[in-house]
């Protein structure tokens, strides 16, 4: 049942494995991960359908120094393990906070996490479970923000949320550069012409192709997601009319 305070029926938020980290900068940080559930469990108890996609950068990176001397399939399939593991605890932190939840995994780890499958996953969203997207889109080379918009697309989302640790998206890093300019609203096309690192191009090219608005807001905040979902301002909000 959608919430009469909300805008959107069936959101997809994406989440990245940093911002499970916290300071340390590497592993799950409990008070985080409980946070960002608590989060997500006031949305859900609205009637709002959510679906997450989860990065695996706290654990490892396909791209990352770590990676380096690795053959790049190999490694980009370590990562999407990586988000296997960030996957089964945040599904954990949700049942504790009263939500039900699922892991369906674009990779087959039966013992753990059901297959990712389009139909399966559009029937448990209808009856109200939060739905965990793990190990990206199950392809190497192909980030999970490519799979975040993938999947926003294929389960028919109104918007696609992206978490992040900062509070939307800014000319020039704003962790190394006070003078950066957060922008209130972009276009896709303004995001490609001026290479801002919000997400990857063929993530963006396939939200605009789609027509998925993308909103970037930080995760940290009390009550922003919440926000969010019921249209409020928050972050960035990326589309084209």
């Amino acid at each position: 049942m959608q919430s009469s305070a909300s805008p959107y029926k069936r959101v997809l938020l994406k989440l990245s494995g940093e911002a499970l980290a916290g300071d340390a900068g590497f592993g799950i940080a409990p008070e985080i991960l409980s946070h960002i559930a608590g989060e997500v469990a006031a949305v859900a108890n609205t009637g709002v359908e959510l679906g997450i996609v989860i990065g695996g950068g706290n654990f490892f990176r396909g791209m990352s120094e770590t990676a380096a001397d690795m053959d790049r399939i190999n490694a980009d399939y370590i990562g999407m393990l990586a988000t296997v593991m960030n996957a089964l605890a945040l599904q954990q932190a949700l049942e504790a906070a009263g939500c039900v939840s699922r892991v369906q995994s674009a990779l087959p780890v039966p013992s753990v996490a059901e297959p990712y499958v389009r139909a399966r996953a559009l029937k448990q969203l209808a009856q109200g479970r939060v739905l965990v997207f793990a190990a990206g889109t199950g392809n190497p080379l192909f980030t999970t923000d490519s799979a975040a918009s993938l999947r926003a697309i294929e389960i028919g989302a109104d918007i696609m949320l992206k978490a992040t640790k900062v509070d939307g998206v800014y000319d020039s890093d704003p962790m190394s550069n006070p003078d950066a300019t957060r922008f209130t609203q972009l276009t896709y096309t303004e995001v490609l012409q001026k290479q801002l690192k919000v997400m990857d191009a063929t993530a963006i090219t396939l939200c605009r192709d789609h027509k998925m608005p993308i909103r970037v807001f930080s995760i940290h905040e009390e009550g922003t997601l919440r926000r969010a979902v019921s249209g409020g301002d928050e972050g960035t909000l990326i589309y084209e009319e």
